[in-house]
């Protein structure tokens, strides 16, 4: 089973993954991952797509993807994949698509998570970290996981923030990325969608991020 995962930050895209990696024994493959890889392992597309980083310039495609099918097809990934952060425009939606039915690699899921902008940039900032334990869930946005006044609401530990989640110009400028529909990551998604009316086409799941975690991958589960 051959998954592409779309969801903007802060709807649970990660948490899901994670959960049908488990489940279904697939790898969860994220597009960041790949560039650090390849750079620390000094191959050959790693040192190219390392001299645009330096530059600060995107890496072009024609590295992108080949660096994306390489990982595809290592061992761990034969069983299943899922992809995670690529492609974030129709254009290289068109070009991964191709790549993978040259390739003979098929895609056979594309899930995609719904979830309004507003609430989705709440979750983010509302996120609360223990500093027990991070992986105690508290967020002062979502009743299911709100912490105890301003401690932890599983062990009663402070609680603190990350930087980079109160940063809501640099959100907003990731959520302009996502919800744009026109040259933006959900252009992207609604390229499979699109497809996914032919005949033996990729199928396409939408999900309600909405609700909590459980709930999600209960919803997810069951249309897969």
């Amino acid at each position: 089973m051959n998954i592409l995962f779309f969801g903007p930050n802060g709807s649970g895209k990660g948490t899901q993954g994670a959960i049908l990696k488990d489940k279904y024994s697939i790898s969860h493959i994220e597009s960041g991952g790949i560039f650090r890889e390849n750079i620390q392992n000094g191959t050959e597309l790693g040192s190219k797509a390392k001299e645009y980083i330096d530059r600060g310039d995107l890496v072009p495609d024609e590295i992108t993807i080949p660096m994306i099918l390489n990982r595809l097809q290592q061992d761990d990934c034969k069983e299943g994949w899922l992809l995670d952060g690529f492609p974030r425009n129709k254009n290289q939606a068109e070009k991964l698509d191709a790549a993978l039915q040259q390739a003979g690699m098929a895609l056979d899921i594309v899930v995609e998570i719904i979830l309004d902008r507003e609430i989705a940039k709440n979750r983010i900032m509302g996120r609360r970290l223990c500093v027990n334990d991070n992986n105690h869930p508290n967020n002062i946005f979502i009743d299911a996981i709100k912490p105890d006044g301003d401690k932890c609401r599983v062990c009663g530990g402070e609680l603190k923030t990350r930087s980079d989640d109160q940063d809501e110009a640099a959100i907003n400028k990731r959520h302009d990325i996502y919800y744009n529909s026109v040259d933006g990551t959900l252009a992207a998604a609604y390229y499979f969608k699109d497809k996914s009316g032919e005949e033996g086409a990729v199928k396409y799941i939408e999900l309600n991020g909405k609700p909590g975690v459980k709930d999600v991958t209960s919803e997810l589960v069951a249309k897969l």
